[in-house]
């Protein structure tokens, strides 16, 4: 494996790969299990549901689901992504789930080594990406058993007994730990590489000579890429040579982190390399004056630990909150079990039909519609809003949020507990529905504008929860060019990057692939469709050049 320091790698590698992944959650994860071999058939004697389904899958039964026609197989099915794919591999793995069945998964798997595909994943941390930096205590919005990957139950690792229906939820760190775990059980851990940090990722032409990730660590790190049959290490230059890939090479450099100050380069070359990076990296900014202050935050870790050392207590200014999504919603119940007064502010409607609660069911998710209750039935009272300028919230000037009646602690509509729907009101919470932050003062006050009203209020702290976007620094251009609409970022909802609907490839770059959250599949049962569709492309297009490979990982011509 080409990385600079042999004593923190393998040597049995070529130095061109197959696949490079970028990214070790569950994308990763699902899709270094499908290039190592593993493959799905339909079970003996399992019968799907789905009548459709089932009898297409019984015309090809005796073929893995990798070598059958993905698109033919999900014609017609219906489900909660939008890639066709994802939906297809969700209702061979979870049955009528969103009916609330638990059936079992209609599939088998078996290893066939002769369909491995040499590849590398590499991650900023161990297996498992964002879930090791979650708030362990938070329970996730899918059911346990919808995080699991292939092949090894989610209750077998997590000793899951259930007391109830919403205890079939689970815990970050629960999930955490059965990534990391799934890993080593599966004998995957020689494909993954980490605390690696990618900085680069570039198209090359066969045949193209690239200088050495820096010429002096280079050489002192002794072997580099090594003597090898698709690339050959001369000083501080590599040429690579044609693998019989295609047209292209996919150059990746990066460094890793071997111990705490310490880090090593490296460059390394690919056929393919696949974007599996999630899209938790950056928050997405307000874009408003004084976002920049020390009280300005974006992450629910930042209460949770001004909570836990006592910054913030029942006596404390309101702690302002924006955004209506789930991570707003975890930062009210954590403000709220430590007493802390809240002020919730968002964009939309309460009745909006595309809000998170309304497609949540009450059974599962109590927590969430007491949030939701909360925000329907404790909205500020309109009597002290100040006249709002002409032109809106952007042109709003620092004179005239000045005009605004300033407090300390807005009046609540509802002051004393009581019950609507079902659900317990907190006097400590104030919602302010169609609202947006104006601008955030230094003597810690907040403007907020809705219903062609200004307000100001004294707070102790900002939380900006309104979502995150993928780093994607490694690419020109920000990786701008593969969206949707190439004229704006790269967003997961907003514009996620372009693929072909069976493969995964991007459609503006062939050989670069992208899963999960970059494509629109943020949740975990609907992202393995990635590993699937994109295993698939890889294992045909090696068939079509007559390439199988051995259990050592080399490939025979």
């Amino acid at each position: 494996m080409p990385l600079l320091e042999e004593t923190t790698v393998v040597q049995d590698r070529p130095p061109t790969l197959s696949v490079v992944v970028i990214g070790n959650g569950p994308s990763g994860i699902c899709l270094s299990y499908l290039l190592s071999g593993y493959q799905p058939y339909l079970a003996t004697g399992a019968v799907h549901p789905n009548p459709i389904l089932y009898q297409k899958l019984q015309e090809t039964k005796q073929l893995p689901i990798t070598e059958q026609d993905l698109e033919y197989l999900s014609e017609g099915l219906e489900g909660r992504s939008g890639n066709p794919v994802a939906v297809l591999f969700d209702t061979l793995l979870h049955p009528n789930a969103d009916f609330g069945y638990e059936f079992p998964p209609v599939l088998q798997w078996r290893r066939d080594k002769q369909q491995q595909i040499p590849h590398l994943v590499l991650g900023r941390a161990t297996p498992g990406g964002a879930w090791h930096a979650m708030e362990g205590s938070m329970l996730t919005i899918s059911l346990g058993i919808w995080m699991e990957l292939p092949g090894v139950n989610y209750r077998d690792l997590t000793n899951g007994k259930r007391r109830g229906v919403t205890d079939d939820r689970a815990t970050p760190e629960e999930i955490s730990s059965y990534y990391r775990n799934y890993v080593k059980l599966m004998g995957l851990q020689k494909n993954f590489i980490d605390n690696t940090h990618v900085t680069s990722v570039q198209k090359l032409s066969r045949g193209h000579k690239t200088e050495g990730v820096d010429g002096e660590s280079l050489e002192q790190g002794g072997g580099g890429l090594g003597d090898g049959e698709n690339g050959e290490f001369n000083g501080n230059r590599v040429e690579c040579e044609d693998s019989g890939g295609g047209a292209t090479l996919w150059e990746v450099r990066g460094y890793q982190r071997v111990q705490k100050d310490t880090h090593v380069p490296f460059c390394l070359f690919a056929e393919n390399v696949v974007l599996a990076t999630g899209a938790s990296d950056f928050p997405v900014r307000l874009g408003v004056e004084g976002e920049e202050l020390p009280f300005v935050l974006h992450g629910i870790s930042d209460l949770g630990l001004a909570v836990s050392q006592g910054k913030l207590d029942s006596k404390s200014d309101p702690v302002l909150i924006v955004g209506a999504g789930l991570s707003a919603a975890d930062a009210v119940l954590c403000a709220l079990s430590a007493n802390v007064p809240v002020l919730h502010v968002f964009r939309k409607n309460i009745d909006n039909p595309d809000l998170i609660f309304k497609q949540l069911p009450k059974t599962l998710y109590p927590e969430y519609h007491k949030v939701y209750n909360m925000m329907c039935s404790q909205p500020h009272t309109t009597s002290m809003a100040a006249p709002a300028a002409a032109n809106g919230p952007q042109t709003v000037s620092i004179a005239s949020t000045m005009c605004a009646k300033m407090c300390s602690k807005p009046p609540h509509a509802v002051t004393n507990m009581a019950t609507n729907s079902g659900g317990l009101l907190s006097p400590d919470y104030t919602s302010f529905p169609e609202h947006c932050v104006v601008s955030f003062q230094p003597d810690m006050k907040c403007v907020l504008q809705g219903n062609n009203s200004l307000k100001a209020f004294k707070i102790s702290m900002a939380l900006v929860l309104i979502g995150t976007n993928p780093n994607l620094c490694f690419l020109k251009g920000q990786g701008q060019y593969l969206g949707i609409d190439p004229t704006k970022p790269i967003s997961c909802k907003q514009n996620p990057i372009e693929i072909h609907p069976y493969s995964f490839e991007c459609t503006k770059e062939p050989g670069l692939f992208a899963m999960g959250p970059l494509v629109g599949d943020n949740f975990v049962r609907f992202l393995k469709g990635g590993a699937l569709g994109i295993a698939s492309c890889l294992i045909e297009r090696l068939k079509k050049k007559d390439k199988l490979i051995d259990s050592g990982g080399h490939t025979l011509i």
